[in-house]
């Protein structure tokens, strides 16, 4: 199931998108995406849940991970969560969620990314590569650097995030990225699919499918 990470990795940004989250997640998965993130801090919990449950519905192609909200991705039997540092812990969402779910850790450093390895993580997202404006608390950039010396130590996927555009993108997949999302450069940009498309042509062979 986790060759799916392999390729372009998709974050919905109702804020940031031209045609909103419905059209941008059928574009995604009609571009061959393998992993499709629902992210929305600006909605109620009811409106979330929601939301979550019809995206849920139209995934059935990729991998569907809810973000933060581990109670949201339990009751709609999503294929897993993606949790930052200051969230709830990956043992409480490993104990809700199950063995068989997916559960990605947003990291930093070296450290958080081996303690998210031994704690359990299926995979673990890096950022911001470069400097971004998508989400205002994600701090400074940490650098194509650390992708390498992360890469080196990880027995799990590394998705890179932040900054990610398609002149830089063969920069950070050399440097070891299994997986990598653009956000502003996809849900803004005239043609989603189109777009992830674009991002998908960096992996060799094309995207997720064969990796």
């Amino acid at each position: 199931m986790l060759r799916r990470l392999r390729g372009y990795y998709f974050i919905t940004d109702a804020c940031l998108s031209r045609q909103g989250n419905y059209a941008d997640v059928k574009a995604a998965v009609r571009a061959g995406t393998g992993v499709i993130q629902y992210r929305n801090k600006n909605v109620s919990c009811q409106q979330f849940f929601q939301e979550a449950l019809i995206l849920r519905e139209l995934c059935l192609e990729s991998l569907f991970i809810v973000n933060d909200r581990i109670d949201v991705a339990y009751c709609i039997d999503a294929d897993g969560v993606h949790i930052g540092q200051s969230d709830a812990s990956l043992s409480q969402a490993r104990n809700l969620l199950g063995p068989k779910k997916i559960i990605g850790v947003t990291v930093r450093t070296l450290a958080q990314a081996l303690n998210a390895q031994k704690r359990g993580a299926s995979y673990v997202a890096l950022g911001p590569i470069f400097a971004t404006g998508t989400k205002h608390d994600a701090g400074l950039p940490c650098g194509v650097t650390r992708i390498s010396e992360i890469k080196k130590r990880l027995s799990i996927p590394l998705v890179v995030i932040g900054g990610i555009t398609l002149s830089n993108a063969s920069e950070v997949i050399a440097a070891g990225a299994d997986s990598v999302c653009a956000i502003s450069a996809v849900v803004a940009s005239a043609n989603v699919g189109v777009s992830i498309k674009r991002f998908q042509s960096f992996f060799t062979p094309l995207g997720w499918k064969t990796g």
